[in-house]
């Protein structure tokens, strides 16, 4: 039986006009024009028996035909006569039965209306019917909930979450909008599965607070955790020069202004070669040595390197007459690399990149690494499924490189994986802005980008899934925000940001980008792939709020009690490491 039964006589008007999707309505009664709101649902009848049409209102008209005569004020409304018209965007069919199934809604319009067709508002009883329908059809049986329709507040609202990761998500909102509500909501159900697998990039501690058996929180090594010995079982994360493909290692130790670049970059690249073939040889890994190349995730002891690259820079080879001297090819010519190579290694900044030896210098180091951040929750050691790394003691100057060297990390291992035993991983980039920036600055940025747009456009065939989060939606890479086919848009001021999100809606649909700037905190734009239905949703509180940093300026300075502690903060910024 339809869910949608109306009777003649509740009709909001008539079909007026046709065009492809939009339709023109006419409505008699003032008193149902007046109720009407724009981005309401409607529903149209069809040419075919047991389809219905539905549609969402774009615009609402009453114009007046003529202008009155004095002589017929007293007349009152019967001396204007308007014409009260409705422009009505179609967006999908709702079938009374699609073989054994009962009312199956489809974003599909097989049908146009017919000129006086009747059209009828949703509402009441019959909308909450039919968003359940809508989210019997996007859910299974782990179905993942969102939150409320804004139409309807005891309706909720479900996404298809195989299609939400299998085709890339984008959340976007200005400060304050809830977007890291929107992220916790989501991590949260994601936690609740047997064999969830995310990875969370967080900037800067924001999802902290998140708690359950289903997260695994670690930080990326500070200075503190280097001091104190600490590694994987301390929930701290080492990621080792080593890990570096060729490209991430020239863009941070050659630089591109100095004229002997190229002859540094060639000379690492053999030298590194080296080195790994001498590690691997000394552990006695000689099948790995046939097929192995400098990108290959295999360590190497950078000493090595340092000493070949200052034995070239000083070298002297034998000169044209006999018992003479003359300068080696590369005499010279090494130095601002060496220079470099040495100042990285003693920052203390970059400990994490350069630990002491025996933490991440190991052949089997990196398979508890990928155990760890890629295993799920069903993996042996019975890890979280949803492993939430810090990277806020990473400088924010390499900060790209990094973040990029662990998204390059899990890609690999999932391309590299037996095709049908891949367990997909969906990677959660918060504040994607920082590393995955439209306009790069840096050789890091330009790394970290040509890893993320490979996973953007490959990652879907290898398992794995991308959600990209960001309040500056204009300065996220275009190529990276185009693959994304799920939108989740909070409130946006910015028109520079409304503008990237109304290109990424569908033509049909452009009229939502002028919703940005009205959203309320915490409601959001739903539209792509994983959800039947465009509409506004409002997103349900998680369980564990984000740690927003969100301080109440006005509630503070009022406080007689509040007092600043600098002193803590000028030593931290002296050691380069939190003092509590």
């Amino acid at each position: 039986m339809s869910i949608l039964n109306f009777a003649d006589a509740e009709a909001l008007g008539r079909v007026q006009s046709v065009d492809t999707t939009t339709v023109i309505v006419h409505v008699d009664d003032v008193e149902a024009l007046r109720a009407l709101q724009v981005n309401r649902l409607v529903a149209l009848q069809s040419s075919l028996a047991g389809h219905k049409l539905i549609g969402v209102i774009q615009k609402i008209i009453r114009t007046a035909l003529g202008e009155a005569k004095i002589a017929d004020v007293e007349l009152g409304e019967a001396a204007h006569p308007e014409v009260n018209l409705v422009r009505i965007m179609l967006i999908g069919t709702l079938l009374d039965r699609d073989g054994p199934r009962a009312n199956v809604f489809r974003r599909t319009l097989e049908t146009v209306p017919e000129i006086d067709a009747c059209c009828f508002a949703l509402e009441g009883e019959r909308l909450t019917r039919f968003m359940g329908v809508i989210s019997e059809v996007t859910g299974g049986a782990q179905r993942l909930s969102l939150g409320a329709y804004t139409l309807d507040p005891n309706a909720q609202a479900f996404v298809n979450g195989n299609r939400l990761f299998q085709r890339h998500a984008l959340i976007v909102g200005s400060t304050g909008s809830g977007k890291s509500w929107t992220t916790a909501r989501l991590l949260e159900q994601i936690a609740e599965l047997d064999s969830a697998n995310a990875i969370v990039f967080d900037m800067h501690g924001e999802y902290a607070s998140m708690a359950g058996d289903g997260f695994v929180h670690l930080r990326v090594a500070g200075p503190s955790d280097i001091e104190a010995g600490k590694g994987l079982n301390d929930g701290v994360l080492h990621l080792p020069y080593w890990l570096m493909s060729y490209e991430a290692l020239v863009s941070m130790f050659v630089d591109r202004s100095d004229q002997n670049a190229p002859n540094q970059a060639m000379i690492m690249s053999r030298t590194v070669v080296d080195a790994k073939t001498g590690f691997l040889k000394a552990g006695g890994h000689v099948e790995v040595l046939a097929n192995f190349t400098i990108d290959s995730p295999v360590p190497f002891r950078m000493e090595t390197v340092l000493g070949e690259l200052n034995r070239l820079n000083a070298e002297m080879v034998p000169g044209a007459k006999a018992g003479t001297e003359k300068q080696g090819d590369f005499h010279g010519k090494l130095s601002r690399l060496i220079q470099r190579l040495e100042g990285k290694r003693t920052d203390r900044r970059l400990g994490f990149l350069f630990p002491a030896s025996g933490v991440a210098d190991s052949y089997d180091w990196l398979d508890r690494a990928v155990e760890l951040l890629l295993g799920g929750s069903a993996a042996k050691g019975g890890h979280g499924g949803v492993k939430i790394i810090d990277f806020s003691e990473v400088p924010s100057d390499i900060l790209p490189l990094i973040v990029g060297m662990v998204a390059r990390m899990a890609f690999h291992v999932q391309q590299w994986s037996t095709q049908g035993l891949r367990h997909p991983v969906a990677l959660f980039c918060d504040e994607a802005h920082l590393y995955i920036p439209q306009d790069p600055t840096s050789g890091a940025a330009e790394n970290a980008i040509a890893t993320f747009e490979r996973i953007a456009k490959e990652g879907r065939k290898y398992g794995v899934g991308l959600v990209v989060i960001s309040q500056r939606p204009a300065e996220v890479n275009r190529t990276v925000a185009s693959q994304c086919n799920n939108l989740i848009a909070m409130r946006l001021t910015n028109g520079d940001d409304q503008a990237v999100v109304r290109r990424l809606l569908p033509d049909s649909l452009g009229g939502f980008g002028d919703l940005l700037p009205v959203l309320d905190t915490g409601e959001a734009l739903v539209v792509g792939d994983a959800i039947l239905l465009p509409t506004r949703i409002r997103i349900a509180k998680p369980i564990n709020e984000p740690l927003s940093g969100t301080i109440q300026f006005w509630d503070r300075w009022a406080d007689p009690a509040a007092a600043a502690t600098l002193d803590k903060a000028v030593e931290s910024w002296r050691r380069q490491t939190l003092v509590k």
